[in-house]
């Protein structure tokens, strides 16, 4: 499939191709989650960045926790999550979130649990000592428990990288976002090939951890330069890759640069286990940590 035969699908406000569309459902589970998450004074990516998987997840009593605060660092126009300049806004750690995550972990009764994080680079060790504490808190509440990690890059700090695997998480998740050209538009605060160096470290550091990464495509990127991101991924020993939508989640956020197919989704996973990852996750609704049991389960049934 070349990209000159890719279909254009011009986007249009309020109007989704029907393989991009969810609809709201379970309000009950939803709202019931919601407030045990506020009572704890807790956030969830899922909230924050607007997934369209929200209410399927959270019926399912599934939640990937977002510590570290709900201010973003970082000013990624891709992205929904609040923003927040450390010396005009309180963004002091909140001591009571690991203990308070693992409370929440325990009531869900999760047999998997995701943990990610804003950006915090105004913290000397990015975050990452609350990071693994919040993991080593979920280890003692649910000891048969498996724990993903959905990490920031650090700043290409290797000893917060090692923090954080040293907590015992099964398995180490990093976004690449998107290829590299497109970095300085969509990620601008970011280095893409320090996030590949990252994903490489904790292959080599914890070598029993399955690590994972995920990307979006519709923001004007090529089918070539999608398989060469694949194929950067396997040669650092990335084993599980996730592909998704980008969908634009406000007015103020990056536009949509096409509706990518269902057909082609389903290219970029073919392509990608030709090359040897044990796991291709990829359709319009894919997100990084959607179906992360799932996901992580088959991957290991790969190993």
């Amino acid at each position: 499939m070349s990209s000159e035969a890719l279909v254009q699908i011009e986007p249009q406000a309020g109007r989704l191709p029907a393989w991009a569309r969810k609809s709201a459902t379970h309000f009950e589970s939803m709202n019931t989650l919601k407030r045990g998450l506020r009572e704890l004074n807790l956030h969830t990516v899922c909230e924050s960045a607007r997934c369209p998987n929200i209410h399927e997840c959270f019926h399912r009593g599934a939640a990937t926790f977002m510590i570290l605060g709900n201010l973003c660092t970082r000013g990624c126009p891709f992205c929904s999550v609040p923003k927040g300049n450390p010396r005009k806004v309180n963004m002091a750690l909140d001591p009571a979130e690991p203990r308070n995550v693992a409370r929440m972990a325990q009531a869900m009764r999760v047999k998997y649990c995701v943990i990610t994080s804003v950006n915090r680079d105004d913290l000397a060790d990015g975050g990452s000592r609350h990071f693994a504490e919040t993991v080593r808190e979920v280890r003692n509440a649910l000891p048969e428990a498996r724990v993903e990690v959905l990490t920031p890059d650090f700043c290409g700090d290797v000893e917060a990288v090692a923090r954080v695997l040293d907590a015992g998480p099964d398995v180490f998740n990093h976004n690449m976002e998107t290829v590299p050209r497109l970095y300085r538009k969509v990620r601008p605060q970011a280095n893409y090939r320090q996030s590949l160096d990252l994903l490489e470290f904790a292959r080599k550091h914890r070598p029993e951890v399955l690590t994972k990464s995920g990307f979006m495509v519709g923001l004007g990127e090529t089918e070539e330069e999608i398989f060469q991101l694949l194929r950067d991924l396997v040669a650092v020993g990335t084993d599980v890759a996730t592909i998704g939508q980008y969908l634009q989640p406000t007015r103020r956020n990056l536009p949509v640069s096409r509706y990518v197919t269902p057909p082609e989704f389903d290219a970029y996973r073919d392509f990608g286990l030709s090359l040897g990852f044990k796991k291709v996750f990829s359709g319009p609704l894919v997100r990084s940590s959607y179906m992360a049991d799932l996901v992580s389960e088959e991957a290991r049934h790969c190993a």
